[in-house]
């Protein structure tokens, strides 16, 4: 047998190569790459959902197998209870707040007990929420936070009762200016009216606006009672507003520390006014997008966030004192409320979600640095603390870290929202905001009892 030559070897080489080149398709390894891509990301992306569902629900089988299984809802309540302050309520001697000697009686100093009577009302009874706040509707999957009620150390509140108050609210009108904390209030107290209401349409927002996503303000008249419960959205009570000419540049916009807030005029002759503010003055919501503080004609480059905020607070002292008849109205000014993000910030990671009992543990020790201003302002003002009653809810609002929005606000169609983006600043309703408004009513049959002594010991009913 004759060796090849490396002519003939050639000759068969390239003879090969054409066959297989006939027979070669150059999509089959493009679309093996793109099958294995595509089967990657299926896996991971079934792989975080099945995380995220666990985490929302531990339990959650992965594969027939089962992560330890949470207690049952009435386990957990159980437990909630075991671990709460033991009830206080009537013990012998105790006052009532509007007993004779309870006006001594620090309200804001006490703790969080359960009470199995709670909530004041379900948010599926109440039209007049809005679908951010429904928790349980959004799919929250515990009430816990609902069974909370605030207990003072001293004496006991008067237990709400829509009927007396919207009896003394007759021909009146009550307003609530600030932010959306104050906006959550708000929602909380016309709910808490309502249950009084058996016929609901005949509570309606006064120029047929709808409570969700409204912006501006907001007034809900009971038509029985020919009384309105008033929301003004302002979240520094001062005017935001274009800056003045020849302003240096960087500046977009400019908060006027010396003029009240341009809607005055339609809230000032109302009969309770609570103001609240807090929760926007910071960096974030100010100087970082360019706006800056003004006064008179003067944009101020250096002023810090805490002589800004105070001197807001001067501004709304001198104006209640000046403009506001306090002889027919009560002012009432609830401080800031706390948020309770871990981990991370709005939108950026911060979440409470998991949080599903209050904190029981001891205060921190600072102080509320905004709290401290505006009590700081009250005393130092002629008459202050007797023409604004300031509402100290800042220290039994830490303590709910349990009671937020989080993950469940989105509307039952969009909830749970993204694990990033939770909302630990808002509250749940039925919630906290139904405790700060028994404060606020506890303090206006306060108010009423100077005018009717013999109504206070009617409204006084044992929590």
């Amino acid at each position: 047998m004759t060796n090849p030559t490396s002519q003939d070897l050639n000759k068969t080489t390239n003879s090969d190569f054409s066959k297989k080149s006939k027979h070669f398709n150059p999509l089959e390894p493009f679309l093996g790459v793109l099958g294995f891509i595509l089967v990657t990301c299926l896996f991971i992306g079934c792989f975080f959902y099945l995380d995220y569902r666990a985490v929302l629900h531990p339990g959650f089988p992965f594969y027939g197998l089962s992560t330890p299984s949470s207690p049952s809802e009435d386990s957990e309540a159980e437990a909630a209870i075991a671990v709460a302050p033991e009830t206080t309520l009537n013990v012998s001697g105790r006052l009532g707040f509007l007993d004779e000697g309870g006006d001594t009686c620090d309200i804001y100093d006490g703790k969080w007990v359960w009470d199995d009577n709670y909530p004041l009302y379900q948010s599926q009874d109440c039209p007049f929420i809005d679908s951010g706040f429904r928790c349980l509707e959004n799919g929250r999957p515990d009430s816990y936070y609902t069974k909370w009620r605030w207990q003072p150390n001293g004496c006991d509140l008067p237990r709400f009762n829509a009927t007396i108050m919207l009896e003394k609210l007759r021909n009146k009108r009550l307003a609530f200016i600030g932010d959306s904390i104050g906006r959550n209030q708000w929602e909380s107290m016309v709910c808490m009216l309502a249950t009084a209401i058996p016929k609901k349409d005949t509570i309606y927002e006064v120029n047929g606006n709808p409570i969700t996503k409204h912006k501006g303000f907001l007034v809900f008249r009971f038509e029985d009672y020919n009384c309105t419960v008033e929301y003004y959205r302002s979240p520094f009570l001062v005017v935001q507003g274009s800056p003045p000419r020849g302003s240096p540049k960087g500046v977009s916009m400019t908060l006027r520390l010396d003029h009240m807030t341009w809607t005055y005029g339609q809230w000032k002759d109302a009969d309770v006014l609570v103001f609240n503010s807090g929760h926007w003055w910071s960096y974030d919501k100010t100087i970082k997008h360019g706006c800056y503080f003004q006064e008179g004609t003067e944009v101020k480059m250096e002023m810090d966030l805490r002589t800004a905020f105070q001197k807001s607070i001067e501004t709304l002292v001198d104006f209640v004192t000046t403009q506001v008849d306090t002889n027919k109205t009560q002012v009432l000014f609830r401080t800031y409320a706390p948020a309770h993000f871990r981990g991370g910030t709005w939108k950026a990671g911060g979440h409470c979600h998991q949080l599903k009992l209050p904190d029981f543990g001891p205060l921190p020790n600072k102080s509320e640095q905004l709290v401290d201003i505006v009590s700081d302002v009250l005393s130092k003002r002629p008459q202050g603390f007797q023409v604004i009653k300031m509402m100290n809810v800042t220290p039994m609002t830490y303590w709910r870290q349990d009671a937020h929005t989080a993950l469940y606000n989105a509307g039952p169609e969009n909830s749970p929202g993204p694990l990033n983006r939770q909302d630990c600043s808002h509250w749940c309703l039925p919630g906290v905001p139904d405790s700060w408004n028994e404060l606020l009513y506890a303090l206006f049959l306060q108010r009423e009892s100077l005018c009717s002594p013999s109504s206070a010991q009617n409204s006084q009913a044992p929590l």
